[in-house]
């Protein structure tokens, strides 16, 4: 007897909501049979992302597309193989809007549904948006590894008096120059700059700005020519007094499931541990230390 097809633990399409969300979290190992899957909503869109190929994909697809046929919130459907060479991605039902973007408190992101690789929104750090918000009021932020900014985007909706936004990748950058423009009016668009540079070249520059109020250290784990944690995480922990004063804030991440969150406590050994924030909603994971991390540290 052949097995069943497993049935995709979702809610009803009414119940998305307008904010992004993350539907289901296979990688979190709470999901058996779903473990090489996640499902992401940015409506009116889904995103589908396989990290593995499997035989119940192909049906897997089918009671989606079922359930978007009868669902007029889901405009289109998305899949991204992030197995396959260049993460490739499909628009496999309906149409995408023009300039998708993602909701999240209030504020929009914009996304990239349409391009292979990343989409340009990372779900599973609201927490720290959302810390940002709480805090930011009035403080100089120092945005390292920033991508499209969708953290200075939050520090700046808190009240920050001024955010410095680091990425070698000059595109990403130009992506969030227009989060910035799609949030706020001009003048308060000017407290965010952006550098377009390697953080290692560009220390000086740093230094000239400092000290910082809040430090944003959100790297990627392993990115040949730009980051090995490693490596480079203990080189720029060595310098962080060159850039911040006694009552600054660091908000240090690591999203790798090779390094738990004792990697990151040992290399911030003299420095006081506050708290880690908590994991996103729909991002539970059954082994935290392979998660997200996000932990907040004073010098």
């Amino acid at each position: 007897m052949p097995m069943p097809i497993p049935r995709l633990p979702l809610p009803p399409a009414n119940e998305f909501g307008n904010d992004g969300c993350r539907l289901l979290h296979g990688r979190g190992g709470h999901f058996a049979q779903f473990e090489h899957l996640a499902i992401d909503w940015f409506a009116p869109v889904l995103l589908v992302t396989f990290y593995a190929e499997t035989a119940l994909d192909a049906a897997l697809l089918d009671e989606l597309l079922a359930r978007a046929e009868a669902a007029p919130e889901i405009a289109a459907i998305v899949v991204q193989r992030r197995h396959l060479r260049g993460a490739p991605k499909q628009t496999i039902y309906g149409q995408l809007p023009a300039d998708p973007t993602a909701s999240e408190s209030g504020l929009r992101y914009h996304l990239a549904l349409d391009r292979n690789r990343n989409h340009g929104f990372f779900l599973d750090m609201r927490p720290g948006r959302e810390w940002l918000r709480e805090v930011g009021s009035g403080k100089r932020v120092l945005n390292l590894f920033a991508y499209t900014c969708s953290l200075s985007v939050a520090a700046i909706a808190g009240g920050a008096a001024a955010v410095v936004n680091l990425d070698m990748a000059g595109g990403a950058l130009s992506t969030g120059r227009k989060n910035h423009r799609l949030n706020f009016d001009a003048e308060t668009c000017r407290r965010a700059s952006y550098l377009p540079h390697n953080l290692f070249k560009s220390w000086g520059r740093l230094k000239r700005s400092a000290p910082y109020d809040i430090v944003l250290i959100d790297p990627p784990s392993k990115q040949a020519g730009s980051f090995v944690a490693e490596e480079d995480y203990p080189k720029i922990i060595r310098r962080l007094g060159e850039l911040t004063q006694p009552d600054s804030e660091i908000l240090a991440c690591l999203n790798s499931p090779h390094h738990d969150e004792g990697f990151l406590m040992e290399m911030f050994d003299g420095y006081q541990f506050q708290r880690r924030l908590p994991a996103a909603p729909g991002f539970a994971d059954r082994d935290p230390g392979a998660a997200l991390k996000c932990l907040l540290f004073t010098p």
